[in-house]
């Protein structure tokens, strides 16, 4: 089963990477970012590239600037996240074949990343949207545009997120932080996967 969550490893070490990694993908999550303010982040990258690009899609997030895209497919990386809405980010991620996902908050930077090629919309934080503010911002989006809440949307509002159309989320600080052990993040993947689950098919 896909599921529509983006793992968020803000902090990872290279050390971690592949048994974090590893209990992600055994717990159903197989899109994960490294944001590149971790310690190494490209280390991390590579070396979860390398052993499981085929069970998942790697890559990084806080992606500010075209160069850093160029880095992270150099890594092996093919998912790119942003914080912002940066045309220039966008356009060098889809013309290197990778996907890409910046953050929006307004209508306005919405439709600047779509025209500029994004695969997908990243509301953050989403905390300060909500759930009404997606709803009202896709009755003019182009029909089918994937959203993803980030930033306030977890296991307790997945549902409300859904209802209001969201496709999926990027689960970060709930997921990991540094020095939570292995057991920790399998632990709290399950409990996020199982209350996706729940969600999607509630709201289906």
């Amino acid at each position: 089963m896909n599921r529509n969550l983006i793992a968020i490893l803000r902090g990872l070490t290279p050390a971690e990477a592949l048994p974090v990694t590893e209990c992600l993908i055994e717990a159903g999550i197989t899109r994960i970012e490294v944001p590149l303010n971790s310690p190494e982040p490209l280390k991390s990258i590579e070396a979860m590239a390398k052993t499981y690009s085929s069970q998942a899609e790697i890559g990084a997030g806080t992606v500010l600037e075209p160069s850093q895209v160029l880095a992270v497919k150099g890594a092996g990386g093919t998912l790119i996240v942003s914080p912002d809405c940066n045309p220039n980010v966008i356009k060098t991620t889809r013309a290197e074949g990778m996907s890409s996902f910046p953050g929006v908050m307004t209508p306005s930077e919405c439709f600047t990343a779509l025209r500029s090629g994004a695969n997908g919309l990243k509301f953050f934080p989403a905390s300060l949207i909500g759930p009404a503010g997606l709803r009202a911002m896709l009755a003019v989006l182009p029909k089918g545009t994937a959203t993803y809440a980030v930033g306030g949307a977890g296991p307790d509002n997945f549902k409300d997120w859904l209802e209001a159309g969201a496709t999926g989320f990027g689960i970060g600080t709930a997921l990991f932080k540094p020095g939570f052990t292995v057991a920790d993040i399998k632990a709290r993947a399950q409990e996020i996967v199982a209350a996706y689950d729940t969600a999607v098919a509630a709201s289906e």
